[in-house]
């Protein structure tokens, strides 16, 4: 009886430490999984003010301007200036404020046409122009094409030299696919970036 009792106690006892160290697994697994699963966390700094381009307009808004607001109630801005190129900045409805402005394609030649922004489940499509004599109704020498996602920290960016420019941008719904079209097209996923990058 005594042997008989001593390994059940001990039986009783290992299927206890095996529950024990399953649960462990199983939570540290579960832990894992969130971390991977889950959108990467926000890392912008909010406390800026909106800016706008330093390039004069006449008459109404100015085409070098440009803002969208995305599902969540953030909002991007994109803008030219003079000598660096198209900037960009995003607002955060917790923060009431902007990031400070960023470039996310420095050049030096003169802004060309307007700047499009479109946004569609998280994910925001930029086109935007620059060439050298845009003023004289030449067309661009740098057309970009340029997508956003999650804390729009980091922008994927295209660019195509001396090219008519975009005509437009397509999102799609699920914010995983965006599609540039002119006589040609350009498509971005957020599994594997631009075509042929």
């Amino acid at each position: 009886m005594r042997k008989h009792g001593i390994q059940v106690l001990t039986w009783g006892s290992a299927a206890v430490l095996v529950m024990m160290a399953t649960a462990a697994c199983g939570q540290q697994d579960s832990a894992a999984k969130g971390a991977s699963g889950s959108a990467s966390p926000d890392s912008s700094v909010y406390a800026s003010e909106l800016q706008k381009s330093d390039i004069p307009w006449d008459g109404g808004t100015s085409p070098y301007n440009a803002e969208v607001k995305l599902d969540d109630g953030r909002r991007v801005a994109m803008h030219y200036r003079r000598g660096k190129g198209l900037v960009e900045q995003h607002y955060s409805p917790r923060a009431k404020a902007w990031t400070k402005p960023v470039v996310i394609h420095r050049t030096k030649v003169d802004a060309c046409q307007g700047i499009e922004l479109r946004a569609k489940g998280g994910t925001v499509a930029a086109i935007a122009n620059f060439g050298s004599y845009c003023y004289d109704g030449e067309p661009p020498t740098e057309s970009i094409a340029a997508v956003g996602t999650g804390s729009l920290t980091k922008w994927d960016t295209n660019v195509r030299e001396n090219f008519d420019g975009w005509d437009r941008a397509s999102v799609s719904d699920d914010g995983q696919q965006v599609i540039f079209r002119s006589d040609v097209t350009l498509h971005w996923s957020r599994a594997e970036g631009f075509d042929g990058q």
